[in-house]
């Protein structure tokens, strides 16, 4: 299994001088799967150019597994090309809506007045599919997903095969509930963790449904992860903040730390890594 990220900025793209070395694309995460089907977690802007590359292959199958619908999640699916292409068949897995369903909530968001064509134009074949505490097979892959502390029905996944393991936990405020998504990251190969506040900016963003250095590293403490990427970096976060956060997460945690980056390969069967 290799993932590879396309897109790790949290809540806002930030595109500019300031964000080239870790990218500014919103969260998206491709899955290499063993039959070759796509498997995609999150459609932030990082699922355009993601999308644009699988068209060189013009898949008819993809899978996407929603983290939630927050706009930095799902801002880039109107513009991710195998949506409207006749013939490929796409399906959404994601949580359940309060008052109303996955498959609405998408629908309205990529319809006029959010979005100028209406949902029933799009060219593929889409099926949704809610999931809230479960586990299934998929593509080769064995899937865990469960909810995690995050304003709204949010979820945090778990991905296996052949022995090794990926969680995905983007978005979740472990100040509140310190094990949340716990059992999802408990002795990964690879956890890809929420970190986006300092300890400073958290004091005034209480609720805000992110993770702050010193809880991120008491989290890692628990989850005893083999690799750590912290993830879902603040807009307002340049690459050389981001570095001196690194530093600061790996004096808390007493491990190492790396920085997730846009065009990360995380090969899990050989724990190598390429750009």
């Amino acid at each position: 299994m290799r993932a590879t990220i396309w897109g790790c900025r949290g809540s806002l793209a930030t595109p500019g001088a300031a964000t080239v070395r870790y990218g500014g694309n919103t969260t998206s995460l491709e899955l290499e799967t063993p039959t070759g089907v796509p498997v995609v977690i999150d459609a932030g802007t990082g699922i355009r150019p993601l999308g644009l590359a699988l068209e060189e292959c013009s898949p008819e199958r993809i899978h996407l597994l929603l983290t939630h619908l927050h706009l930095d999640h799902v801002e880039g699916l109107g513009f991710f090309a195998p949506l409207f292409r006749d013939g490929c068949s796409v399906t959404v897995w994601g949580p359940p809506q309060d008052g109303s369903s996955l498959a609405a909530r998408v629908a309205a968001y990529l319809s006029p007045p959010h979005f100028p064509l209406p949902f029933d134009r799009f060219g593929a074949s889409i099926e949704f599919v809610e999931v809230w505490q479960e586990t299934w097979e998929l593509e080769g892959l064995r899937v865990t997903c469960a909810p995690v502390r995050h304003p709204g029905n949010t979820l945090g996944y778990r991905i296996e095969e052949g022995g090794a393991s990926l969680a995905f936990i983007p978005d979740c405020e472990t100040a509140l509930e310190p094990d949340s998504g716990l059992a999802l990251a408990a002795g990964a190969d690879a956890l890809l963790h929420d970190a986006q506040y300092t300890a400073d900016e958290y004091r005034t963003r209480v609720g805000w449904g992110h993770s702050a250095l010193p809880d991120f590293a008491g989290f890692v403490g628990r989850a005893d992860p083999e690799r750590v990427l912290m993830f879902h970096h603040d807009p307002s976060h340049g690459d050389d903040v981001l570095e001196e956060m690194r530093r600061t997460a790996e004096r808390l945690a007493g491990r190492p730390i790396e920085l997730a980056a846009e065009g990360l390969a995380i090969d899990l069967a050989s724990s190598r890594d390429s750009i």
